[in-house]
């Protein structure tokens, strides 16, 4: 098991960027073995995936159809930490996203992959 924490959300006009951070705590498996995933959650809406990262392939990314292009998904092995850059934000980007973390998983775009999540950090873009 591995803690979370997410921290780097607020409030972004449309068009403006923020990065959110994620700091895994130490654990017993390899922080290098673990796929790294972001998702969010809008009011009245499911938790969908937006982007994430995995161990194998070179560190292989994959990100929702609505933030490709816009989006990146890095991570700092050496630190424990995954990161995602968020530009050209619009308002339908507005919601909790959440860093969570599975180890070795392969379906990384599935919420129920994950074993371990992160509080969560409010993202509200303003039009």
């Amino acid at each position: 098991q591995v803690q979370l924490v997410e921290s780097g959300g607020g409030l972004v006009q449309a068009g403006g960027s923020l990065r959110l951070s994620c700091t895994a705590s130490a654990s017993s498996r390899p922080f290098a073995h673990y796929s790294m995933g972001w998702f969010r959650q809008a009011p009245g809406k499911e938790r969908e995936f937006v982007a994430a990262i995995i161990p194998w392939n070179g560190g292989s990314t994959d990100y929702a159809d609505s933030v490709k292009g816009r989006f990146t998904i890095s991570r700092d092995n050496a630190k424990n930490t995954v990161d995602l850059q968020m530009n050209s934000l619009k308002p339908e980007d507005t919601a909790v996203y959440y860093c969570a973390a599975a180890f070795l998983a392969t379906n990384y775009y599935i919420p129920r992959s994950y074993d371990d999540w992160g509080q969560g950090t409010q993202v509200t873009v303003s039009s």
